[in-house]
């Protein structure tokens, strides 16, 4: 790292004799406190929460203590073991977390929340916010009133978990014309086969909502299966380097009998994800605000408490230059999202808004991180020090709910009315 002097001196020569000693230009006083400022306790740089009503702010502030000061140090050994924390899980349940989509609360407040919980851990927040939007979301949008009734209380306390299964070893982006999962009716109810792959919670999960496309009429269909059934199998996939806490697996699905009821009515056709999915892929861009906000923190406190050469690197102008890159990186991401829920709640949103807000955000995000490992130097190598571990995580989040490349292609062909992709 350097820093301009004020002035430029020459080095005196060190007698060899001497241990090494930094150059005199860089050897200056100790950084006092009036030149310090702690201006900036919590990464919120556009002040978001100001837009919520007190009640929702005062919860807000309840949960980013909690998440803080309890998930996020209790997360980094999980995370180092590819363990899911379930000792986390009842206070998160507390907190209402396991019912975010259900509480009528605005969905600013649900969207900042969600961040500060992609703050604290982003496996506990892929956790959380697949569970809401995906989980929760699907049953309440499409089951029938006897799946609620057995279903929702356990998901909505966290004392039971849901594994969403859509995407296959073989069809991941072209899912919708390529899913070969089936689900065949017979005079008993419902048999499904195939294989799904990436199955978040797949291993752990209760229910799973399990797509496969009726061999009757081709279409893609949604069933709740309770996995404790035969012919539902899952093994943890292992050596992730990222999202290491989510327990994702793959699902084999054998001669698996559901009765007729397992039919969720709703979901009958594909079309009925659209825009489950369309919100789920906006809420990434989420994730990548509070992923964001983590590598804030962890840069701004380490830079600020290392000492080099008598001085916190915080005061090396390199040093600050990545900060203000990585605080614009944050603002820009966080008035995106803030912009796209205004459009989502206006009843205007499209899938090019969630994939141009999902794309940017990550992609800002991965930048972000990447410099901020830099600035830790060797100790950004370390999952104790927080960053290696947000910066092995923001690679999942770049990649999930659509990759960036295909995000990308989306927006453009929004933009052109021309599709880029393969048919």
């Amino acid at each position: 790292m350097t820093v301009t002097a004020a002035s430029p001196r020459t080095a005196p020569d060190v007698p060899s004799e001497s241990p090494a000693q930094p150059p005199e230009s860089l050897a200056q006083p100790p950084v006092g406190p009036e030149n310090v400022a702690r201006a900036l306790p919590n990464a919120d740089l556009l002040h978001l929460e100001h837009d919520l009503p007190a009640p929702e702010r005062e919860r807000l502030r309840a949960i980013q203590e909690h998440l803080l000061s309890v998930v996020r140090p209790g997360s980094t050994e999980a995370w180092n073991r590819e363990e899911l924390p379930v000792e986390l899980l009842p206070g998160l349940a507390e907190l209402g977390l396991g019912r975010l989509a259900l509480d009528g609360s605005s969905r600013l407040f649900q969207n900042l929340v969600h961040a500060q919980i992609a703050r604290a851990d982003l496996s506990l927040s892929a956790l959380l916010g697949i569970h809401n939007e995906l989980i929760v979301g699907t049953l309440t949008a499409f089951g029938s009133e006897e799946q609620k009734r057995t279903w929702l209380p356990g998901l909505t306390q966290l004392t039971q978990l849901g594994a969403f299964c859509l995407t296959e070893p073989e069809h991941g982006s072209d899912i919708a014309g390529g899913l070969s999962t089936t689900a065949t009716r017979d005079a008993d109810g419902w048999v499904l086969n195939g294989s799904k792959r990436w199955i978040g919670l797949g291993t752990v999960a209760d229910l799973a909502l399990v797509w496969a496309r009726d061999t009757a009429d081709g279409r893609i269909k949604c069933f709740a299966v309770d996995t404790s059934l035969p012919g539902y199998s899952a093994t943890k996939i292992e050596h992730k380097i990222g999202l290491r806490i989510m327990q994702n697996a793959d699902v084999e699905l054998t001669d698996l009998r559901l009765p007729a009821d397992a039919l969720l009515p709703g979901a009958a056709d594909f079309g009925a994800t659209k825009d489950l999915l369309r919100d789920s892929r906006a809420w990434v861009g989420w994730q990548a605000v509070g992923a964001q906000q983590a590598v804030f923190d962890i840069l701004r406190e380490y830079t600020l408490t290392r000492v080099q050469f008598g001085r916190p690197i915080a005061s090396f102008q390199l040093v600050q230059q990545v900060l203000a890159e990585v605080a614009g990186n944050l603002a820009a991401s966080a008035g995106l999202m803030a912009q796209v829920t205004r459009v989502q709640d206006a009843g205007e949103m499209e899938m090019m808004h969630a994939a141009l807000a999902k794309s940017t955000a990550t992609r800002l995000a991965r930048h972000s991180a990447a410099q901020a490992r830099d600035a830790l130097g060797g100790n950004g190598l370390l999952s104790d020090h927080g960053i290696a571990k947000i910066m092995a995580d923001i690679e999942a989040i770049h990649t999930y709910e659509g990759s960036y490349h295909i995000n990308s292609l989306i927006v453009a062909r929004a933009l052109t009315g021309i599709s880029a992709f393969v048919s």
